[in-house]
C-alpha cells in the first residue's frame, strides 16, 4: 500500500485554514515541487498580507513577507540581489489583482525572473470576504450583498489574460484545485514555472481556481463543485501563454 510521506520543504505542523480551504493543498503542491527539483536551500518565498501570510510557518525554506500589494516588487529586488537564488511569490487575488496590481503588470512587463503562483478564490479571505477584483457577476459578498452587479462593479478581471499580451511573460496557466486529477496538474503547472526560472525564461505565473467555503457560504464539497460549474466558466482552465517551453 501505498503511503503519503512528510515533504522536507514543509513543517509537520497543524493548519490554521477553514475546513475546505484550498490553500493548504497549494501550500502542500509548491513545497513537493521544491523537494522535486531539489533548490530546497536556495529558495525564496515572498507571501503578501492575506489569508496566506503566515505561508513561513508551513514552508521549510527562506521566506519574506512584504506589504500588502508589493510583493513582486520585493521578490524583484531579492532576485537582483540574489540572481542564483530560486525567488517565487504566492499571492491571493486581492493581493496582485487589486492593491498590487501596478506591481504586477510592471514584474511582468519588464519579464522579471520570476515564479508566481496566484490563488483566485474569487473573494478577499482575510479581511470578511468583501468583493476581489475576481468576483463572479451575480456572486454576493459582503461589499455585494446583492452580487456583483458590471454597472456598478465591473466585469471580473481577467489577470491572466491580461498578462499574456506583454512580452516580457514567458509562461501563464491557469489550474484548478477542484478535484485530484486537477490537483496534479496544478502541480504540473507549478513546477513548469519554477523551471522557467531555473532557465532564465522570464516571467512565470500560476493561477489556481481554489475553493473558499466560508466566504462563498457552501459546504467544502459544495465549493468544489461550484469551482467545477460556475467559476471555470468565467475563468477556463488550460495554458494561456507557453514561450520556450
Amino acid at each position: 500500500m501505498k503511503t503519503l510521506k512528510h515533504c522536507q520543504s514543509l513543517y509537520d505542523v497543524p493548519t490554521h485554514y477553514c475546513p475546505g480551504c484550498g490553500h493548504g493543498i497549494a501550500h502542500r503542491l509548491v513545497a513537493e515541487v521544491v523537494q522535486e527539483l531539489g533548490i530546497r536551500e536556495k529558495t525564496i518565498g515572498i507571501a503578501p498580507v492575506g489569508c496566506a501570510v503566515v505561508a513561513y510557518d508551513y514552508w521549510n525554506f527562506d521566506c519574506s513577507e512584504a506589504a500588502h500589494g508589493r510583493a513582486l516588487a520585493v521578490a524583484t529586488a531579492i532576485k537582483r540581489v540574489h540572481p542564483q537564488n530560486i525567488v517565487f511569490t504566492y499571492q491571493g487575488d486581492g493581493d496582485l489583482a487589486a492593491i498590487g496590481t501596478n506591481e504586477t503588470i510592471h514584474a511582468a512587463n519588464r519579464g522579471e525572473n520570476l515564479s508566481v503562483v496566484f490563488i483566485n478564490n474569487a473573494v478577499y479571505g482575510m479581511t470578511g470576504g468583501q468583493l476581489a477584483p475576481t468576483t463572479l457577476l451575480g456572486q454576493k459578498t459582503s461589499t455585494s450583498i446583492e452580487g456583483r452587479e458590471k454597472k456598478a462593479h465591473g466585469h471580473p478581471l481577467k489577470i491572466s489574460e491580461m498578462l499574456a499580451l506583454l512580452p516580457g511573460v514567458c509562461y501563464i496557466e491557469r489550474v484548478s484545485l477542484q478535484s485530484p486529477q486537477e490537483v496534479l496538474k496544478a502541480k504540473r503547472a507549478i513546477k513548469q514555472a519554477f523551471e522557467n526560472q531555473i532557465n532564465n525564461l522570464g516571467f512565470s505565473l500560476v493561477e489556481i481556481l481554489s475553493p473558499c467555503p466560508t466566504y462563498w457560504g457552501l459546504s467544502p464539497k459544495e465549493s468544489l463543485d461550484w469551482i467545477r460549474i460556475v467559476m471555470r466558466k468565467e475563468f477556463p482552465l488550460g495554458r494561456i501563454k507557453c514561450l520556450n517551453v
